[in-house]
């Protein structure tokens, strides 16, 4: 593989679904360069490599509140419900895919997966700091003075804006 893949494109083809980020069989499959039923195909050829952990399928109702993000009403006309990958899994399909493209996106995903991870420790810690520092303030200013309102209305200010977003993936 010559070219790598943009990470925005990775990053929006990764879902939260139950809990977890993952990816579409189909969007993997778009990927790695093969077609779906091929993917599918050399997964259900190794089951062993993934349990439930790393692939499951969606259900019905999960797959349509996806299609509605989507903003479309079918998907090509998939008949199967699609199976989704944790990033575990998608790196496991590197291995049963054998080729070089689907090691060098694998590589890429997981870096992805990473900087995402990263990226949500980051925003948890600022969080946290910033509400040590609300309480702080609370501590310290027991008056309820006009500029005491506005430094605690710049603080719940920071707070909001660095809740975790859904930045970088879709749920």
């Amino acid at each position: 593989m010559n070219e790598l893949i943009p990470i925005e494109i990775i990053e929006n083809k990764i879902f939260i679904i139950r809990g977890q980020k993952v990816m579409l069989d189909r969007d993997l499959a778009q990927l790695y360069e093969v077609e779906t039923k091929n993917l599918n195909k050399a997964v259900k050829r190794n089951p062993g490599r993934f349990p439930e952990k790393f692939m499951f399928q969606l259900t019905k109702e999960e797959w349509d509140n996806l299609k509605f993000q989507f903003g479309t009403s079918s998907w090509g006309g998939k008949r199967k419900l699609p199976q989704v990958f944790t990033e575990h899994g998608t790196l496991m399909l590197s291995s049963v895919l054998n080729s070089k493209r689907a090691i060098a996106v694998s590589i890429q995903i997981i870096e992805v997966f990473d900087k995402l991870k990263q990226f949500a420790l980051n925003q948890n810690q600022l969080t946290e700091r910033i509400s040590s520092l609300e309480q702080a303030f609370m501590n310290y200013a027991k008056e309820n003075t006009e500029e005491n309102k506005e430094i605690h209305r710049a603080i719940n200010y920071l707070l909001d804006i660095t809740k975790p977003a859904k930045i970088g993936f879709k749920s």
